[in-house]
């Protein structure tokens, strides 16, 4: 087994703020259009003809038995949980997010672009083969640790496999991490979440995926995606908040990319001080003591303020659970 390197602080804060803003948008743009969780909002999305959301034929598993169920054509979103209780077995992945995954790889017909941290799935990496065969545009970018180093590991051959098959993978070779975990097809829906493309991820941790159809969002992240394509990582990548703010059916969201973008200072924190009633969170880690600060000082004004920690990293070094406490 190769050599990991371990997470240091500021690299466990990262984590946090991609799951946390994550959650942000997700409850921004549900408490202003007033949407479930099947993304149902009073405003109807754009038709757009032949897209995951909206197939002109139902696209196939690569599990003949099982039964593909892509989003509703009126819907523009819809968010996805991993059920480890229940959904446990990598050999049966019907109705998992691995076969989500797989919808939407199946009807892609331009391109699929990919940054994502780890992976060992074989059914996600032959789907992404027989699109690439049929002509779909497939790049990937991932960690050179976590990911193409952990390739030759036991389980691992996933990369080799679409490398193999003339996929091109590149790797961030910093010692940081590249932590990121989205997909964009065909340029229209995006893909993204907490959620690794694993055995792990999908099947024994707690996490979500959530997609959207709209090329406004998968612009900036096809945007995001040139620039480490092209090498550029972390905060010597350029910056371009400006330019990552939509609306996307009277629903306003933001997108930001650390460690480019001041995630606490434009987002997380502003959020946490305006909340008048509640604050939830999940977090994986959580190490930035002015977020911890902010939701002490909401609770100290009555807002009900809950999160629920990792058991692994809430004792971690610099963890803010014993500070929230």
């Amino acid at each position: 087994m190769s050599r990991r390197r371990k997470m240091s602080k500021a690299q466990g804060g990262i984590i946090t703020l991609l799951i946390t803003v994550l959650l942000a948008i997700v409850g921004i743009f549900s408490s202003l259009a007033g949407a479930d969780q099947s993304g149902e909002s009073s405003t109807t999305a754009t038709s757009v003809v032949n897209t995951p959301f909206q197939p002109d034929n139902p696209p196939v598993a690569t599990d003949s038995s099982q039964v593909p169920q892509p989003p509703p054509a009126e819907e523009w979103w819809r968010v996805y949980f991993t059920d480890p209780l229940t959904i446990n077995d990598p050999a049966n992945y019907s109705n998992s997010i691995e076969q989500r995954l797989i919808e939407f790889i199946n009807v892609s017909q331009v391109s699929i672009h990919i940054a994502a941290f780890e992976f060992d799935l074989d059914p996600v990496a032959d789907a992404l083969i027989a699109a690439h065969n049929r002509g779909v545009d497939v790049r990937w970018v991932t960690d050179n640790e976590f990911g193409l180093d952990a390739d030759t590991e036991p389980g691992g051959g996933q990369f080799a496999k679409l490398q193999n098959a003339g996929i091109e993978v590149r790797a961030d070779t910093r010692t940081a991490l590249m932590h990121n975990k989205f997909w964009i097809f065909d340029s229209l829906v995006l893909w993204t979440g907490s959620t690794n493309i694993t055995k792990n991820g999908i099947f024994v941790q707690d996490n979500n995926a959530i997609a959207f159809q709209t090329p406004e969002l998968a612009t900036i992240y096809e945007r995001e995606f040139q620039e480490m394509w092209d090498g550029k990582f972390g905060p010597k990548s350029p910056s371009q908040l400006a330019e990552q703010a939509v609306v996307i059916n009277g629903t306003p969201i933001q997108v930001i990319f650390t460690s480019e973008d001041p995630v606490l200072e434009t987002a997380i924190i502003p959020l946490v001080n305006g909340a008048t009633s509640s604050i939830r969170f999940l977090a994986f880690s959580f190490t930035d003591y002015p977020l911890a600060k902010a939701m002490i000082d909401r609770a100290q004004q009555g807002v009900d303020v809950a999160g629920v920690f990792d058991k692994t990293q809430a004792g971690g070094q610099g963890a803010e659970l014993g500070t929230l406490f």
